[in-house]
């Protein structure tokens, strides 16, 4: 019986608990990508090699024919990739009230400059009295 690789890989990313969205969010992929891939008989072990990185599991054991341990050695480079793309929900709210607040603030400045401009537009059409 010849092998699933997406179900298998599935079953350990389930197993050890992680959410497929933020698993997602982590490859830099959408989430319906991710269940594409979850359906892959025939898996690419890139592919396979990436998830383990990101949860941190060593796929040797389940696909030795693709893998040697040292292929999910936790290295610098990897670390950098899973802190990069999985932040915990606070800190996605934190990112996006930050750019909510820039963009209200540039919003507010463009009004109050094209208020600044109508109004000394009315002023030029109106003769002033203190030239006659």
């Amino acid at each position: 019986m010849e092998k699933h690789n997406g179900q298998i890989t599935e079953y350990i990313v389930r197993k050890n608990g992680y959410n497929i969205s933020d698993l997602a969010r982590a490859l830099q992929i959408n989430r319906r990508s991710c269940y594409n891939w979850f359906q892959q008989k025939n898996l690419p072990p890139p592919n396979i090699r990436k998830i383990g990185l990101v949860i941190r599991h060593d796929f040797s054991k389940e696909f030795p024919e693709y893998f040697v341990p040292a292929d999910f050695a936790i290295s610098e480079q990897s670390d950098l990739f899973i802190n990069n793309n999985c932040c915990n929900g606070a800190d996605r709210i934190n990112n996006w009230q930050k750019k909510y607040q820039t963009l209200l603030n540039d919003f507010n400045s463009y009004l109050r400059s094209i208020e600044f401009n109508e109004l000394a537009d009315e002023g030029a059409d109106k003769p002033r009295d203190d030239f006659k």
